[in-house]
Formats: C-alpha cells, structure tokens, sequence
C-alpha cells in the first residue's frame, strides 16, 4: 500500500494527514500557530519554530497511523498565501515570517493607488494590491528594516519555504508566487517593470525558480528526515496555495462549481479559461489544473474571528465541555441552531484581523441590547462572517454569466450543518460540503497521487479520492430573512466608512 502525506500550513494552525488512494483520511496531527504580534496590525511567526512545528506533525501523524515510512510515496505541502517568509545570506532566516494577516504595509497600497502604480502593476500582475502582499512587505522592509532587506538570500512563500528546509531546493511554486503581485501573469513569469514600480528590483535574484503544483522539486534530505521521520528520498512536489488545494479537493474542475473557504480568511474563487481583466474582482492567479485561472476575492474575515470568540469568551465552557467529553464547537452549533433567523441579533462585522471594505476598519457588535446572551453574540459572528463572504461573492458573480450550480464550502463553516445551511440560505445558492476534515492536506494529497503515477492525471486524482455531502438547497423563507439582514450589514458598512481612519489615528497614538 502507498500512502500520501498533506502538510498544510494555515494561518492558524500546522497539520499533517495521511491518506490512501481512495482518499481517506488515515490520521493527522496538528498544532497550533504561535503568532507574535509585536505592535498593532503585525502578525509575524518564529519561522524556526515553524519549521520544528512542521516536523512534529509529520511525526505525529506517522505514528498515529503506524505507517512504514518506506511507504510513503510522497509529500505536498500547502501554506497561506501572501505573507513573507525571508531566507537569509547568512543561511538562516532573516527575521521573523510575516502571516498573511499581517496589516503593517496599509500605506502602500493607498499610495499606489493615489499615485497611480496600481494601476500600471494591474495591467501586468491583473491583480490589486494587497497589504499582505510581498510587494508591500518588502517596500516597508526596504524603508524600516534596511539591514533584513539586504540579507534577503530566498523570498518564500510560506510553503516554499519549509518545502525548502524539506529538500534543501529552493523553489517558487506558480499557484503561490502568481497571488504575490512578483508575477506578470500574461507570461508567467517574475517581472522586473514590476519590481521598478514597487522600488524593489533588488529583490531580483532573490526569487526562486520556478516550479509547478504537481512537479516533483526536490527530495527529502538525510538531515530533514532525521528530524520530521520520513525517509530520506522521499518526493518532495511543489505543492500549492491553500486555496488550490482547497479547491482541488473541492473537485472545482470547472466554472460550474465556486469554492468557498471559511478559515483564517474569507476565501471565495472559481476558476475559468480567461483572466478578468477589467479590474472588477480583486485576483486573478494560476490555477493548479494547466490552462484555468483562478478568480479570487477574499480577505482575512472568515471564521478566525469565530475562534478569538471561542478563545476569549468561552474559554470555561470549552474547558468545561472538553471535561465532560464534549466539544464547545457543539454546543454554539445547538445554541445558534435554537436561535431562529428571524430573531434579530447584533450585526457583526467580522474585522478582528483586517477587513474587505476599509484598511482600517474594525470589528464590532452593533445592536446590542441587554437581552442579549452569548448565544446571540455566537449567531451573530456566524451570520456576519457569512455576511462577509457574501460580501466578496457578489464580486464574483458580476463576472459570470450564470449562476454556479453549487458552492461547495470548506473550512470551519463545513463542519456545522447550521453554518453551511446558512451559507445556502445566504447566498441563494445550493451547498455542498467536503467529507474531509483536512481539507488543504486532502488537494496536496491528492496532487502527489498524481504526481507520482498513481493516477493519469489530476483530473483522475480528484475524481477516485474526493466525496460530498448531499446538496443543501436554499431554504425560500431564509433567504427573504437574510436578505434583509444583509441589507442592512452593508448599510453599517457605509455608515461607519468615515470613522475608520480617526480611530487608526487614535490606535497609532497620533
């Protein structure tokens, strides 16, 4: 038997699962991401903790599943996008890794755009800049942190990078680098009009070559294998972006179908033949299946802010239920399922990391009133994030012709029916789920079965080792509840656009 390891490295936490070629999931382990937030807006991770973190998991999940390394035909790796994770001229890491929540750079992209670089960069990256981005972490880094930006060895992106200390290649991965604002997307390839405009050309020989999704890149060394447990020689492929392999797993082979993500961040794509070239949604990038672009909109507004509820408001019953066998995730489920949409509960605005409509926008409940409980507060945060995501979906749907036949739902919201139903209440639109917990893990899986012959061709892969749950259909009389709710988050959201920035004053001590 040969079995596939997913190593799927997200905003939140660090996963290893093991699969078979049928797609089941034989075991994972996990742990959770030691963010360090050093100043307001700065999200940054111990990239040698993260690589002592990675090989935990890989342990962990080969003892947990008691398989034969020997047996393991090989690994894929996923990893949030954006971000910066810099490999030194000293061999070493030059600073701490920036996660993709990370909010420092704001300025750049309002200036680029005044000035009007995002305009030019558009025509060539067709994407609008993000604050996450590398192109803006290494403008600040270039004008804060002159002696890091001289270091620079690698640029990676989170996955490159531990798929670097894996098999000591350096390589940039296309689904990944192609979201980095770095990549002409009509050549697919760096550009160095792109790094002029940003004032970053001495970057230039810090981008790696090139790879794709499903290309073997390297091979577990002797030195790696000491310490995460595989065998050394074990393949090593490119791997991709979370959302690809999110979407691969999905079985988004088509337009027919749109991905949504509910994790760290709010993740909303489908993939089509052309790029959107108009401007009209935020990212286009390379898609992991050869001759499809991936159409994104999303921002850092997703079920993140539903685990700082958990964390920070919970934190006796999670105990409490862990204790009696339970799980806290079960009990918001009931307590928003006994709350029905038709019971007004604060609008929330799920903008504890960053926002989609304003860089200095900020999370909040609005309406509360003294009636209201944690229970309320829990439904609230789950239909404001859905909100959100209904937020970006709209931008997408102004790019199509017609209406996906279904979305099919990943991440926190996928685990709970009366999440996913109000995904499909929401959005007006049939859902279905994944019946797969490691959802980025199962896309990298998948990608080495293809990778290493086990199928012809991705395309095989997705459909012997992916399965779903029966489609959830709109519910008429939620969706007129919802609608009206929706209507007045994004009245909120215009509202409160003129508050924003005199309170970043205030949070800045200006």
């Amino acid at each position: 038997m040969r079995y596939y390891i997913g190593l799927d490295n997200g905003g939140t936490a660090t996963k290893a699962a093991v699969f078979d070629e049928q797609g089941r999931e034989l075991g994972t382990c996990g742990i959770a991401t030691k963010a360090i937030t050093p100043k307001p807006g700065f999200v940054e991770r111990d990239m040698e903790e993260m690589w002592d973190a990675n090989c935990a998991v890989l342990r962990g999940a080969l003892e947990k599943t008691g398989i034969d390394p020997a047996d393991v035909a090989g690994v894929g790796i996923s990893g949030h996008g954006k971000g910066l994770y810099l490999w030194g001229k000293d061999g070493k890491p030059a600073r701490n890794g920036i996660i993709s929540t990370d909010n420092r750079a704001y300025r750049y992209p309002l200036e680029w755009k005044a000035n009007g670089v995002e305009e030019m960069a558009f025509h060539r990256s067709l994407q609008h800049i993000m604050a996450c981005q590398p192109t803006a972490l290494l403008a600040w880094l270039r004008d804060n942190e002159p002696e890091n930006y001289a270091n620079i060895r690698w640029v990676f992106e989170c996955k490159d990078y531990i798929r670097f200390r894996l098999t000591g290649e350096a390589k940039a991965e296309i689904t990944d680098y192609s979201g980095s604002g770095l990549m002409n997307l009509w050549t697919v390839n760096f550009d160095d009009a792109l790094l002029d405009m940003y004032g970053i050309p001495e970057v230039k020989d810090a981008l790696p070559p090139l790879c794709q999704a499903t290309e073997i890149c390297g091979y577990v060394t002797e030195e790696a294998a000491a310490k995460c447990g595989l065998k050394a020689g074990t393949p090593v492929i490119g791997g991709m972006f979370d959302i690809n392999a999110c979407a691969i797993a999905a079985g988004v082979t088509d337009p027919t179908k749109v991905c949504m993500i509910a994790g760290t961040w709010s993740i909303n794509e489908y993939i089509r033949r052309e790029a959107v070239v108009d401007g009209r949604v935020q990212m286009n990038s390379c898609f992991a299946l050869p001759g499809y672009y991936l159409i994104e909109e999303s921002s850092p507004t997703s079920a993140g802010n539903f685990e700082w509820f958990i964390r920070e408001l919970l934190p006796e019953l999670k105990e409490k239920e862990k204790a009696a066998g339970g799980s806290i995730y079960d009990l918001v489920d009931r307590w928003v399922e006994e709350i029905p949409p038709t019971e007004f509960v604060p609008l929330f605005l799920p903008f504890l990391m960053a926002s989609n409509v304003h860089p200095n926008a900020k999370a909040c409940f609005l309406g509360m009133s003294v009636s209201h409980t944690r229970a309320h507060l829990a439904r609230s945060i789950f239909e404001g994030i859905t909100f959100c995501h209904r937020y970006h979906y709209e931008r997408l749907m102004n790019t199509r012709a017609e209406a996906p036949e279904v979305i099919r739902l990943a991440g926190g919201a996928a685990r709970a029916k009366v999440w996913a139903q109000m995904f499909a209440d929401v959005m007006n639109t049939p859902v279905q789920t994944l019946e797969a917990d490691e959802t980025g893990a199962l896309g990298c899986a998948i990608a080495v079965a293809a990778a290493t012959g086990a199928y012809r061709s991705l395309d095989e892969a997705i459909e012997k080792m992916t399965v779903f749950s029966e489609v959830m259909q709109p519910d008429p009389e939620a969706v007129k509840v919802y609608e009206k709710k929706y209507q007045l988050y994004k009245k909120a959201l215009v509202s409160l656009d003129g508050l924003w920035d005199d309170m970043q004053a205030l949070v800045e001590g200006a």
